[in-house]
C-alpha cells in the first residue's frame, strides 16, 4: 500500500515530466503553500492535528498538505514521521524560525521568505543576516593548495613532501 507521503511524491515529479502541466501544478502548489505559511507564521502557538484536521484549518487538499509537510518537515523543532504518517497519525507544525527561515532561502523560495508575516519573529537586520548565513552555508571554499615544499600543516615541522605528501 502507498503512503501519502510516496503518493504525494509520484504526483508531483510527474508532472515535471510534462513542462506545461508541470508549470501549472507547481504553481498552483506555490499559491496554496503562500496561503497556508501566511497562516502558520500568525499562529500564537503550537499547531497540532492530523492532515484532515490542517486540511480543514487551512484550506488546503491532503496531497497538497502532505507535499507541504514534507518540505517542513527538516524546520520542525521535532520532525514528523512523514515516511510512515496516514490520516489518523497526530503531526506537529512547532517550527524552529531560523531554521525556517534559511531553508525557504536555500529552496529559493522568495515568495514564502518575502512574506510580511516574518516580521514578527525578525527584524529586517536579523531576516538580513539568516539570508547571508543561508547563503554562505551553500558556499564551498577551497583551502591553499599545498605543494611539496611547504610545511606540511600538521605542524610536525617537515616539509609536506616528507611528512603527509608521501606517496603510498
Amino acid at each position: 500500500m502507498a503512503t501519502l507521503l510516496s503518493k504525494w511524491r509520484d504526483t508531483a515529479y510527474s508532472a515535471q515530466g510534462n513542462a506545461q502541466q508541470g508549470q501549472r501544478f507547481w504553481a498552483q502548489y506555490f499559491e496554496v503553500e503562500k496561503g497556508f505559511y501566511e497562516s502558520l507564521l500568525k499562529e500564537e502557538s503550537e499547531v497540532r492535528g492530523t492532515i484532515p484536521e490542517f486540511c480543514e484549518k487551512y484550506g488546503v487538499k491532503e496531497l497538497v498538505m502532505t507535499g507541504i509537510l514534507d518540505g517542513i518537515n527538516d524546520s520542525l523543532v521535532t520532525p514528523n514521521p512523514i515516511e510512515t504518517m496516514d490520516t489518523e497519525t497526530v503531526l506537529s507544525l512547532a517550527f524552529d524560525p531560523e531554521k525556517l527561515y534559511k531553508n525557504m532561502v536555500l529552496a529559493k523560495a522568495d515568495w514564502l521568505y518575502g512574506l510580511p508575516e516574518w516580521d514578527r519573529y525578525f527584524s529586517a537586520e536579523r531576516r538580513e543576516e539568516l539570508y547571508r548565513e543561508a547563503k554562505k552555508s551553500g558556499t564551498v571554499v577551497k583551502g591553499k593548495k599545498i605543494f611539496p615544499n611547504d610545511p606540511c600543516p600538521c605542524g610536525s615541522g617537515l616539509k609536506y613532501k616528507k611528512c603527509h605528501g608521501k606517496r603510498a
